[in-house]
């Protein structure tokens, strides 16, 4: 599902992975639309797939290799449609794991963003060498994050990056979901802080 902008030639576009689709997770979850509405509520184009099996999506899970593949489909769709434009990839929980893999290692992805890590049994050892502008915004009781395992993570990656913990919330941010938007609105404008 593509948002577009009434800008014919963004500066920038993104892309919204979701969460792990043998738990439910689809583009349509809570989190993934919160985050792509912020995005484009800002002015970007925002896509937003099903991952393999997930939804109406064909094909079966492939336990985040083929997933990556997907990831890159949506980025070659985007650089079809909007090829002057700068690429954001975010992905929340399962779809950060997936999405922030081949966001590191693609030169079309120009910055990132993770929401909700799933640090505690998910490597996500590939970003301490991922320098591109990051982003992780992660609730503070996450129940699969927890903010011990994600800060240890944290300091071993290099900058440009920005940690913002949301107190008191879980994973899927119940009742936080405006403090996730706002720490997004704020990463796309640096000097609104």
């Amino acid at each position: 599902m593509l948002w577009t902008s009434p800008e014919a030639s963004p500066a920038r576009v993104a892309v919204v992975c979701h969460p792990h689709p043998l738990f439910g997770g689809t583009m349509h979850n809570k989190v993934v639309f919160r985050a792509a509405k912020t995005l484009h509520d800002a002015g970007l184009p925002v896509l937003r797939f099903n991952f393999r099996g997930a939804g109406l999506s064909e094909g079966i899970h492939d336990n985040g290799r083929g997933e990556q593949d997907d990831v890159r489909a949506a980025l070659d769709y985007l650089s079809r449609e909007f090829p002057a434009s700068s690429i954001l990839l975010a992905g929340f929980s399962f779809g950060a794991w997936v999405g922030l893999r081949v966001g590191c290692e693609e030169s079309r992805v120009a910055e990132l963003i993770g929401i909700g890590l799933p640090v505690n049994k998910s490597d996500l050892g590939y970003l301490r060498s991922c320098a591109k502008p990051k982003l992780i915004v992660q609730g503070g009781e996450d129940e699969f994050g927890s903010r011990a395992n994600l800060e240890v993570l944290f300091a071993s990656i290099p900058e440009p990056k920005r940690l913002v913990i949301v107190d008191s919330a879980g994973h899927f941010f119940a009742g936080k979901l405006d403090k996730l938007a706002g720490a997004i609105s704020s990463f796309l404008s640096p000097g609104s802080e």
